[in-house]
């Protein structure tokens, strides 16, 4: 079989049996496609005869690259991923990545709005234009429940429950959650359903909530644009992204006494320990007010 054919068959797999988003298996093409063009270059085609000194050469040149270790890391399980499934298929009897680790990641604390800037942010996006009440939906509904911009394009209407006032959302791997929202989020999307939504479908339809200009679904590229221009309209320095509104919603929620757990599965991580970095944001914003006010800092 050639090694195309292996890839295919591998992103098939991760595709239709994994169920993994296709945003998941595009990074595994990408990786993939790289690891075989240093096979190539290094006069390797058959992936059935590659031994483990093989995969560490693929590391030793992802090293040289100065890629940023969380980019390194990505490749690496990607490799390992597609060994573990031609193993698993009988292709290859031994997995030559099995002793390969990945370098260890520092823990990054991301960027975050405090409750002031959230609050200018969203007013900066005020306006009777049928812009203005879709991106004022978007945006409150984004800080109310902490969802991810992937998840915020794919809301369908279904997803919504007035009279529960909570939200059905699609997370990573297909795994469902319920997030309940605020009074200020229900009220703008149920402004932007009324009043805006079919101008902006026309006479189309669609089963998507959030619609673009152009009568199709918003896109996370025209996300990540309306978020940075309304945050420059706002004067808030920060680099701020959709991601930004997120950890804002798990630190605020923390920050007056949510537990763990919960901000957890509000934010539908599968992990605690990922949940955990806001507490180590929280603590350092602690040091940072007693320091600042505490008469013998």
């Amino acid at each position: 079989m050639s090694t195309i054919r292996f890839i295919e068959e591998f992103l098939n797999y991760i595709t239709l049996e994994r169920g993994l988003s296709a945003n998941t298996v595009a990074a595994y093409k990408r990786d993939l496609v790289k690891f075989f063009k240093y096979l190539e270059n290094d006069g390797k085609s058959d992936v059935r005869v590659l031994k483990h000194g093989d995969i560490v050469g693929f590391v030793y040149v992802l090293k040289e690259m100065d890629l940023k270790a969380s980019s390194i890391a990505r490749s690496i399980v990607a490799v390992k991923v597609f060994f573990r499934y031609l193993v698993s298929q009988r292709y290859i009897k031994e997995d030559p990545t099995e002793l390969l680790e990945s370098p260890r990641l520092a823990k990054y604390l991301p960027d975050v709005l405090s409750v002031g800037e959230v609050d200018k942010f969203l007013k900066i996006i005020r306006g009777d234009r049928v812009k203005h009440i879709r991106d004022r939906a978007c945006f409150e509904l984004m800080y109310a429940t902490g969802m991810r911009v992937s998840e915020l394009v794919n809301l369908k209407l279904p997803d919504i429950d007035f009279k529960l006032g909570i939200i059905r959302c699609m997370g990573k791997g297909g795994k469902e959650r319920i997030i309940p929202m605020g009074k200020l989020a229900q009220d703008a999307i149920s402004d932007y359903i009324q009043d805006a939504r079919g101008q902006l479908l026309k006479e189309k339809e669609s089963k998507y909530i959030f619609i673009s200009k152009n009568g199709t679904n918003i896109s996370r590229q025209m996300i990540w644009k309306l978020i940075r221009s309304y945050a420059a309209l706002a004067n808030i320095s920060k680099k701020v992204s959709p991601h930004t509104l997120r950890h804002s919603f798990a630190t605020h929620l923390l920050e007056r006494g949510a537990d763990l757990r919960i901000v957890q599965e509000l934010l539908g991580h599968s992990n605690i320990s990922t949940t955990q970095i806001y507490t180590h944001l929280n603590k350092d914003r602690l040091k940072s007010i007693h320091h600042k006010f505490h008469p013998r800092p």
